[in-house]
């Protein structure tokens, strides 16, 4: 299991994935709430998203300003689902941002790259069970393991990739606005998707 730095930043605990000269790419520690991909149930990509909307505008503007000062604007690279070639729109420029399926499975959590370029036959819904990097993507609500979103379409537009309770990747997707309840988060009694946000912060 990784070991992350960790660091305090605005009101939230945050682990460092990334380390460069002059900045750091953090990301909070545990789920900071929940909330839909988007405000409708249709088609849609990162761009377009209610959640990016939310995290550059409401989101953003809770920190103060000596914090902002250290948010750096940073360029989402935008790629397809690799095992369904569902395109993900534009590239886009973001204060905050979640992590995309290729930084979550590459990159950030231990390398599982082999198993996003090679899926096994009729392998669909679920990334591995045994990969042991799940244990480094699981993250808790309110001291309970919950799935939480990534920036990536699923096997189509009106679904996004997202982390397990588990931290095994649904590479298939969950629904953008969810309108089942068949999970409940036992303390909020409600399905939504975790957000563990990122950023650029300089230092």
């Amino acid at each position: 299991m990784i070991n992350f730095e960790k660091i305090t930043f605005g009101k939230y605990e945050w682990i460092v994935l990334e380390r460069k000269k002059d900045k750091i790419l953090i990301l909070t520690e545990s789920i900071i709430g929940q909330r839909d991909f988007n405000d409708k149930k249709e088609e849609v990509t990162w761009e377009d998203s209610e959640v990016r909307h939310y995290l550059n505008t409401d989101f953003y503007n809770s920190f103060d300003l000596r914090d902002k000062e250290k948010i750096i604007p940073t360029v989402s690279v935008n790629e397809p689902n690799n095992w369904y070639g569902t395109m993900n729109g534009r590239d886009t420029t973001d204060m905050i941002f979640l992590l995309s399926l290729q930084e979550v499975a590459k990159y950030y959590f231990g390398d599982s790259g082999n198993l996003l370029e090679n899926p096994k036959p009729n392998q669909r819904y679920w990334f591995e069970r045994k990969d042991p990097n799940n244990q480094n993507r699981i993250s808790l609500y309110l001291d309970r393991l919950w799935w939480w979103w990534t920036r990536t379409p699923g096997k189509n537009n009106n679904v996004a990739v997202y982390i397990h309770g588990d931290g095994n990747i649904g590479i298939q997707g969950n629904g953008v606005s969810k309108t089942t309840f068949n999970t409940l988060h036992p303390i909020t009694g409600n399905n939504k998707g975790g957000l563990r946000v990122a950023l650029w912060l300089k230092i």
